[in-house]
């Protein structure tokens, strides 16, 4: 354990918009990653901006978050609006859809990295315990939406990275499943969360906080 050094309500305030500011830029990367591959629908419709207004959802950069926070549900979960892409116009064809998926997860493993190195180094950089308590936050919340982000049920980012790497046969049926799933639409989706929360988010929490303990030498948050 170690000690905090931010109030409760700085530490909510402060925890609500790492998620968000972390889901944003989530985002801009797969815009940003289809943008490089070709397709320019996210440029064009303004969705590469750092303005958080273009691409924060009410419900789920604001609500769900909050909620899940000071209903202590011991999840945090949120989104951003999705952004567009056109994947038949992505030069490549194959791996595409996968890189542009890829994208997200990858941004946010890079800011974890980022500020683990900020904790590592904050004794000589002179950084207060504050802002450490920030940089814990800001690692175990990045490190969160990637994995959380890998598991391959549309329609998380994993549902898109997984199916180059299938044999034909079984991406025409993991295509099914997809469709399949996303005809339940946001009911589908909640009904996962419950699921992941209820059955696996034991041993899932238990993953990113080996692998935050790794990355920033810190044994709690």
């Amino acid at each position: 354990m170690r000690y905090h050094s931010l109030s409760m309500e700085i530490t909510a305030i402060a925890t609500i918009v790492v998620l968000i500011l972390s889901i944003i830029l989530h985002e801009m990367a797969h815009g940003f990653a289809a943008d490089r591959l070709g397709d320019p629908t996210a440029r064009l419709q303004g969705r590469l901006s750092p303005n958080p207004l273009v691409h924060i959802d009410p419900l789920g950069s604001i609500v769900v978050p909050a909620l899940l926070f000071f209903s202590n549900a011991g999840f945090l979960f949120g989104w951003a609006k999705p952004v567009p892409y056109n994947p038949y116009n992505l030069s490549d064809q194959k791996w595409g859809e996968a890189k542009v998926a890829a994208a997200g997860p990858a941004t946010n493993i890079a800011l974890a990295l980022l500020f683990s190195l900020l904790i590592r180094f904050a004794t000589p950089l002179g950084l207060s315990g504050a802002f450490i308590d920030i940089a814990a936050y800001v690692v175990y919340i990045n490190l969160l939406l990637a994995f959380f982000n890998l598991i391959p049920i549309p329609p998380l980012d994993g549902s898109k990275i997984i199916q180059p790497f299938l044999p034909l046969r079984a991406q025409l049926g993991y295509r099914n499943f997809i469709q399949n799933f996303e005809r339940w639409g946001l009911l589908g989706t909640f009904l996962f969360i419950f699921i992941f929360i209820n059955l696996f988010w034991g041993p899932f929490s238990s993953v990113v906080l080996s692998v935050f303990t790794a990355f920033t030498g810190l044994s709690a948050l």
